[in-house]
């Protein structure tokens, strides 16, 4: 995965954002986040990736964006996501806008209701330890 550059889309002081793009293809996104003690990402990659080129990918992203930062730390915890963009949305954007209705939000699955064999606990809730 070294061929895989970080666009910076945004900085604050304890956070940044960056698109993953391989050649000129996005081919994911990742979010920063730093604490006193640890480094929090959120990494959406829009394939999947075999599993040796994700450790290499986290490795980097490790050594060019969180070791470059300076910031002490004693871990680094990836979350790591596959999906694709459905839109991008600002202020302008209101929900009863027909654009919405254009948008195609579903995974293509058929199953309607995935946890219809839940049983409700006696507050109607979802139980789901047992």
């Amino acid at each position: 995965m070294d061929d895989v550059r970080f666009d910076r889309q945004f900085r604050t002081s304890t956070s940044e954002g960056y698109y993953l793009v391989l050649n000129t293809t996005r081919i994911g996104s990742l979010d920063l986040h730093f604490t006193s003690t640890t480094v929090h990402c959120t990494l959406v990659l829009e394939r999947e990736l075999p599993s040796s080129d994700l450790a290499k990918l986290i490795e980097q992203i490790d050594e060019d964006l969180v070791l470059s930062a300076d910031t002490p730390r004693d871990d680094f915890l990836v979350s790591v996501y596959v999906g694709k963009e459905v839109g991008f949305f600002n202020d302008d954007f209101r929900a009863d806008h027909e654009e919405l209705g254009e948008l195609d939000l579903s995974d293509g699955d058929e199953d309607e209701d995935e946890f219809e064999d839940e049983e409700e606990d006696e507050d109607g809730e979802p139980d789901t330890l047992r």
